[in-house]
Parts: structure tokens; C-alpha cells; sequence
């Protein structure tokens, strides 16, 4: 953690971001990642969430389910599961390290330009569309951490996730896939690339 004036770089998905912007993220504010993990509801077209689709649907002869009940199914699992990684890293920040930034405040980044490429190769493969590249001006805290080292999306117990989660919290040790979390003051210095044309 540091608190000193520093460049990152950041993939923007959402909203375009211009030179000269300001964000402020302070500790109250939540990210995407919270919204998309704690808020998204995954319901069928008949309004039901996964747990009405698997009591309606199971009879002793099993389960008889559509495939948009499974698909439902499907996303509902997985946002469950990164919902808990991301609960567990949480506890484990605020019991061992609450200096750092949060996971679910703040604004992640990678401190080189090609590290943030690989991050938005990441991100083509699951179809998930970065419209620019920016280069920032933190005035405020950061965390560099490994993001292979995050607990992973199985079936391990939460013991295991959360000593997985604290190999996370030791910081970038072996620099597979860094990531930057950043919050205070952060100013949009330059566009570097621009995807959304």
C-alpha cells in the first residue's frame, strides 16, 4: 500500500472515460464488481430465481429442467460462487489487512501498459467489450496484487478459499497476472487507445 502520487493503467468497459476527468473513489463507494456479484438477480422469464426453478422442477424421478431454467441455473451458480470468493477476500482484507483497498471499492488497473493488454485479452475471450485504455493519476492508496492467486471458482472448502485469499493479500510475489486496486483521488491523464469506434 502506498499513498503517494502514481500512473496506472485501466481498461474501461462501461462508460468512456475523457482526459481530465476526475473520479473520486472513496471506501463508501462501490464498484462494478460489487453490482454485478451482490445486486444482479438471475430470474427466468417467469420471474423465478434458481432455488423456485429447482424446487419446482424436482421429482423423485429427478430433475426435468428447460434450457433456459439451466441457463438460469448455470449464471446463478457461477455469480454465486465469485460472490463468495469475493466475500472471503473481503473478510480475510478487513481481519489481516484493512490498510488496503477493497476488492469491492475501488478502481483496478495494472501498472504497465502490456499488463493491461492482458487484461483486455482476458476480457475478448469472454466477450467482455473494453471500449478504451486510459492512463491515470492516482493521489491515494494501492494494492498490487497476483489475481491468479484469488481463491478459485471450485468446489474446495472455505477454509481452503480463505488461505488461498491470504497468499492473495501477501501482494504481487509471483507476477503471473497483476493487478493494481486503486482508490483517492484519480485523474484521467491520457486515452491511449480507443476500441469503441
Amino acid at each position: 500500500m502506498n499513498e503517494n502520487e502514481f500512473y496506472v493503467y485501466h481498461k474501461v468497459t462501461r462508460n468512456k472515460m475523457s482526459t481530465g476527468q476526475i473520479i473520486n473513489f472513496d471506501k463508501s463507494q462501490k464498484n462494478t464488481l460489487y453490482s454485478f456479484f451482490f445486486e444482479k438477480e438471475q430470474l427466468n422469464s417467469k420471474g423465478e430465481d434458481f432455488i423456485k426453478i429447482l424446487y419446482g422442477h424436482y421429482t423423485n424421478e429427478g430433475l426435468s429442467i428447460s434450457k433456459e431454467n439451466a441457463e438460469i441455473a448455470i449464471k446463478y451458480v457461477g455469480q454465486t460462487i465469485r460472490a463468495i470468493r469475493e466475500v472471503i477476500v473481503e473478510m480475510v482484507r478487513l481481519q489481516e489487512h484493512p490498510e488496503y483497498p477493497s476488492r469491492l471499492s475501488c478502481l483496478y488497473a495494472a501498472k504497465s501498459y502490456e499488463d493491461v493488454l492482458k487484461w483486455k485479452e482476458i476480457f475478448d475471450s469472454y466477450n467482455r467489450n473494453v471500449l478504451q485504455i486510459v492512463k491515470l493519476r492516482v493521489s491515494g492508496n494501492y494494492f498490487e496484487g497476483d489475481a491468479n492467486l484469488l481463491p478459485k471458482e471450485d468446489g474446495v472448502t472455505f477454509s481452503q478459499k480463505i488461505e488461498q485469499a491470504r497468499e492473495y493479500w501477501k501482494g504481487n510475489v509471483k507476477n503471473e497476472l497483476t493487478e493494481v486496486l486503486i482508490n483517492g483521488k484519480i485523474e484521467v491523464l491520457e486515452i491511449i487507445d480507443d476500441f469503441s469506434s
